[in-house]
């Protein structure tokens, strides 16, 4: 999430009293050079925007009765002793290895980690013991999740040398227990900040639909992986958009569940109030019983009719009338779905912008005066500039957030969910970032969270799912958000419109995979 100045901005900033971010360095004991100033300048003045914003200012869809997800074709393989888990293991590794050269979406392999994941499956199988739901099925995790014997880099070549982990993260222990085989690790944006999946000390994650476009971030190489087949499913984390995002131009299925609902217990924070742990698939009903593994608790469906409203306003206004079009065709498929305006969304992003560079800054801080030289430069003037912004400036935030959360209520007591597109813009150029949105071109880092950032903000759940893509398109996501602690909500509703045929994942050109999925 870049943030490059207007020239509105620049003047608003130079007419702050001098000195004062120099003195607010001081405070917090970083001795910053001139140059480093400038750059932090550079990126306070984008957020002026932001601050500027927080001071101003039902469809029905039949039920569906449970189907099963196509990692079954895999479990189904293990338990029917058709496929060794060893050899999925190996295969999946191979496949891996061998498009990552093209891809960059993973970071390692953990070629004997895999092998005694799949051991240990087998092992359950010989003594007649039910080896798990995800028994022999290949995934891999987002570089921020706590591996036991390797260090948690989160995408930061200083990390390289961090200590091993001595264990295994909530998440991951939990997918062990269920009988997946872990892999690899995926490309990520440096500690978490960005939209993007572009890392100056590994590289940029490429787009399986087109390998001249963005994947998304910050969970790029996790989306990436899925989309192409690699794996049937992966972790992300979810902060402002990093698995909605890059679901929406890969895709791919992603969730970002409840706040709190999944530990994140052993993942390297960036902002903890707001940081969750999802997934991503390349079915809705892979992805459910996923997120049913990591929850620890089961899927219950619904049987009743489920209401679903439309946000228009800042969720519409500046949208290419292309996208408008394929959003406008999936809400006609939908059905009877009421029009819902929410005017904090604004407000609320703004909001989001300002806390995830005040929290992630201060998260930092300890880091940034001993070793700043080690951050990529883009990673780090965001971070200090968020460590340095005024106390008052994060209340305001606050404030912000509370009053989205109280129009987000008022919306569920109208309706069940609520749906958006998931992203303003379809992959953007590699070799050029940015896209149009209401008739300007802006950066993608900055700007592609537009419509993910509120809902972040809040702590409900809400899941991109892939629109069908007509000839001549790229994916693009249905974002579909629901009330706090009601993902069994989200997750029933995207069953149900996979069904339907209103979304559906495409395959992309770049699609190499040996498993049964």
């Amino acid at each position: 999430m870049d943030n490059a100045p207007t020239q509105g901005d620049r003047a608003n900033l130079s007419a702050r009293p001098a000195g004062s971010l120099a003195d607010r360095a001081q405070r917090l004991g970083l001795d910053l050079s001139p140059e480093a100033l400038s750059g932090i300048a550079t990126v306070e003045a984008g957020l002026a925007d932001h601050m500027e914003r927080l001071n101003a200012e039902v469809a029905h869809i039949p039920p569906l009765a449970q189907h099963g997800p196509a990692i079954g074709a895999i479990v189904d393989a293990v338990k029917g002793r058709q496929q060794t888990p060893r050899d999925i293991a190996l295969s999946a590794l191979a496949v891996a290895r061998e498009a990552n050269r093209d891809l960059s979406c993973f970071t390692r392999f953990f070629e004997a980690r895999a092998l005694a994941d799949a051991a240990r499956v087998e092992a359950r199988l010989a003594r007649g013991e039910d080896p798990g739901p995800l028994a022999g099925v290949p995934y891999a995790v987002k570089d921020l999740f706590g591996v036991a014997g390797e260090p948690t880099t989160a995408g930061a070549q200083s990390r390289e040398t961090a200590p091993p982990e001595a264990d295994d993260c909530e998440a991951i222990r939990r997918l062990g227990d269920a009988g997946a085989i872990l892999i690899g690790s995926t490309m990520m944006d440096e500690y978490a900040y960005g939209f993007v999946t572009v890392n100056s000390h590994y590289g940029t994650t490429k787009n399986p639909h087109a390998l001249d476009r963005l994947a998304g971030g910050s969970s790029g190489g996790s989306a990436a992986a899925v989309a192409a087949g690699l794996v049937p499913f992966a972790l992300g984390s979810d902060t402002n958009g990093s698995v909605r995002v890059p679901a929406s131009l890969c895709g791919v299925f992603g969730l970002r569940p409840s706040h709190g609902d999944i530990p994140t217990e052993g993942v390297f924070p960036f902002v903890p109030s707001l940081d969750t742990v999802g997934a991503f698939a390349r079915s809705a009903a892979d992805l459910a019983l996923v997120h049913a593994v990591l929850r620890d608790r089961a899927f219950v469906g619904s049987e009743r009719a489920l209401r679903i409203g439309w946000l228009d306003g800042y969720f519409t206004a500046p949208l290419d009338p292309s996208l408008r079009a394929r959003l406008d065709t999936a809400i006609t498929s939908i059905g009877e779905s009421p029009p819902i305006t929410l005017p904090e969304a604004g407000r609320a992003r703004s909001a989001a912008f300002l806390l995830t560079a005040a929290d992630g800054g201060r998260g930092h801080l300890g880091r940034l005066r001993q070793h700043r030289d080690q951050y990529d430069p883009s990673t780090r003037d965001r971070l200090l500039a968020g460590a340095l912004l005024p106390d008052d400036r994060r209340a305001d935030a606050r404030r912000a957030a509370r009053a989205f959360a109280v129009a987000l209520d008022e919306a569920f007591d109208k309706v069940d969910l609520l749906v958006t597109l998931t992203t303003p813009s379809e992959a953007p150029a590699i070799s050029d970032p940015r896209f149009s949105l209401g008739g300007e071109w802006v950066d993608a880092r900055r700007e592609l969270g537009l419509f993910t950032q509120p809902f972040g903000l809040s702590g409900v759940p809400a899941m991109s799912l892939p629109l069908p893509s007509p000839p001549g398109t790229l994916p693009i996501g249905l974002q579909l958000i629901g009330p706090r602690g009601r993902d069994d909500l989200v997750i029933e509703a995207a069953l149900r419109l996979a069904q339907a045929g209103t979304v559906a994942p495409s395959t992309p050109p770049y699609y190499r995979t040996s498993l049964p999925c």
